[in-house]
This record gives C-alpha cells, structure tokens and sequence, in this order.
C-alpha cells in the first residue's frame, strides 16, 4: 500500500509537471506531425514518442534507484523512507518556480539536436519513437529532480516504477498539445499556465505535509508504527 501511495504522488507530480512540459517539450513534440508520412503514420508517430520517452524515463530511473540502493541502506533500514518528503520539496520548488535556478549543461542541447536531426530523417513512427528516447537528454529542471527523486527510491524497480508513473501523468496534457497546441497558446496565455502550474504544485505539497505528519524517521530508523514501511503520503495512519 506503501508503494501504491508514492506512486500515486509520482503520477500527480507528473501531472503538474505537464503543465511546463506543454511549453517547452509541447513544440518538439508537436514536430512529429511534420515528419515522413501519411496522417495515420504520424499518428502513430506521436504514440510512438510516448512510448519512447516512457522507455527512457523507466530505464534511467532503475539505473539511479540501482545507484541510490547501497547508500541509503547505510543511513536507513528503509532505503526509500525518505522519498515522500523528497516529493514534497519538489512541489515546493515547483511552486516557487525555483527549477530555473538548477544549472543546465548546454552539451545536452547539442546531444538534442543531433537526436532530432537524425529523427527527421526517418519515418514518423521511428522519427517520433528516437525523439521520445532523446527526451531526457534535454536540459530539464524538473526531470533532474525527478531522477533525484528516482535515486532515492534506493531499488531499481521501484525507480523504475516511480519514473513510469511521473512520465506516465505527463502524458494527457502532451498528447493534448500535439494535436492542438497552437489553439491552446491562442485560448490560453503562457503565464496562466506558470499559475496554474504553480498552484497546482502548492496544493499538492499541502496534501502531503498533511498527510505525512510525524512520519519523519531519524537515520537507522523507519516508521515510527513499523520500522520497514515507506511513510504514506495518500493515507492516514491507522
């Protein structure tokens, strides 16, 4: 029940997370639709982009809960005890919009690039798929927090799982965006969506805090109801 509750919390991390998304992985997802093909074949392009991005975001989430596995084990009995309140602070870097100030190495706008490059030259449903796997190499302040988050869980699976449920609440809104993002930047301006997104991530951080009242464990220690549990930030305690 313990992990259900993080992942739900991941989820709705990607959820508000999908708000900036629109603006700055909107248009290059929206590029599928100019790629080799048919209507039908880039509609598949645009599957195929989600697919592809859902890949890498699990596959870079097991490797950091694999890396984040041993060293957490010698501060807590529970390797992942401390991921709840991780997600908090999360929210409430959202919310601040803080995410700008984390430092962006341009080597990886180049690496996009030569990605995108390389995708225009294929079909649009192995174009869009290549563009989905290059995804998390763009400069991003919420994914670096999220793989932050993802070495945190201190388990690959679970790393795997918590990348799979934030990419997988990013979803909607970037499938939106790619069939009509230009009526949406007409309908709605772009710092409506900074409050929005804002808001939303304040909101979530309350419901957390809330819910994780006095489930902060001291290093070598676990919950104070069971030493080997996750603290739930989606239900009470009994």
């Amino acid at each position: 029940m313990e992990s259900v509750a993080t992942v739900s919390a991941a989820l709705i991390a990607g959820l508000v997370t999908s708000v900036h998304c629109v603006g700055m992985c909107g248009p290059i997802a929206c590029t599928v639709s100019s790629m080799k093909g048919n209507e039908t074949s880039r509609l598949l392009g645009a599957t195929t982009y989600h697919l592809g991005r859902l890949l890498s975001y699990g596959s870079i989430g097991a490797l950091c809960g694999l890396v984040g596995e041993q060293p957490l084990k010698w501060i807590f009995n529970s390797p992942a005890v401390i991921l709840p309140w991780f997600l908090v602070a999360v929210f409430v870097v959202t919310a601040l919009g803080l995410w700008k100030q984390l430092p962006k190495p341009a080597f990886l706008n180049r690496l996009f690039a030569q990605a995108r490059m390389r995708a225009f030259k294929l079909s649009a449903t192995h174009g869009g798929f290549l563009l989905g796997l290059a995804t998390p190499i763009l400069p991003c302040g919420p994914l670096y927090l999220l793989f932050a988050a993802c070495l945190l869980t201190g388990d690959p699976l679970r790393g795997a799982e918590f990348a799979l449920a934030f990419g997988l609440g990013t979803v909607p809104l970037l499938w939106i965006a790619q069939q009509s993002l230009t009526q949406i930047k007409k309908l709605i301006p772009a710092t409506t969506f900074t409050h929005l997104q804002r808001g939303l991530a304040l909101v979530a951080a309350g419901i957390m805090l809330f819910r994780l009242q006095d489930t902060l464990p001291m290093p070598g220690e676990g919950t104070a109801n069971n030493p080997e549990e996750l603290p739930s930030c989606c239900h009470a305690a009994p």
